[in-house]
């Protein structure tokens, strides 16, 4: 028997908001046009997806036949305050700038720490790997943010890399391969593979 699970991690679809470069946590935008055309070949036994409707519409995109499982904890860091501003409108704002030195240890205004975040989405996680280890599942796919996704290789990518230093674009995601007793003992996954988004009818 395949003792390995893959769970799989698909950032949203660009936004409105993603592409004017506005801080975007809890608040939501529509999908751009371009987001309802990708696709990818890959399947998997179970879908879980961030409860903001910018996942679950990049979701039914590219798995529509699928319900998913829901879950808050899976949702982007909250920016509170900075909802919907950009770098430009708050560059002179002395706490912005605290946070942009320190992101550890400062947080917006009404928003989140990063420490509340993590903790947020561990949570989420732990409710996944429960389902995933109690169902016996060998695959699922996660749909999710740019935050939670470099948090999520932070943790378990076989190689150790900070959160800033990993990429969670919107037309890639990535396939963490554990082992069950990795999975279960919560370890770093054993590989780590690249799944490649693609436009339908551009190759």
């Amino acid at each position: 028997m395949d003792d390995r699970v893959v769970i799989a991690l698909f950032r949203h679809g660009v936004t409105e908001e993603n592409k004017r470069k506005a801080y975007l946590g809890w608040n939501d935008s529509p999908l751009c046009p371009g987001s309802n055309t990708i696709m990818t070949p890959k399947t998997y036994q179970r879908y879980f997806s961030s409860d903001l409707q910018r996942c679950v519409r990049t979701l039914e995109t590219l798995f529509p036949t699928t319900s998913p499982h829901l879950l808050k904890e899976l949702r982007e860091m909250n920016f509170g305050k900075w909802e919907g501003k950009t770098y430009e409108d708050l560059k002179e704002n002395r706490l912005y700038r605290h946070w942009l030195d320190d992101p550890f240890n400062h947080f917006p205004p009404q928003g989140e720490s990063f420490h509340e975040f993590s903790t947020r989405v561990d949570s989420g996680w732990s409710k996944i790997t429960e389902v995933v280890l109690n169902t016996n599942l060998q695959s699922c796919a996660v749909i999710t943010h740019g935050g939670v996704i470099r948090y999520l290789l932070s943790r378990f990518a076989p190689e150790h890399k900070e959160f800033w230093a990993w990429q969670a674009t919107h037309d890639q995601g990535y396939e963490l391969i554990f082992d069950t007793e990795s999975l279960r003992r919560g370890r770093r996954c054993i590989l780590l593979l690249e799944v490649p988004l693609t436009a339908n009818g551009h190759g």
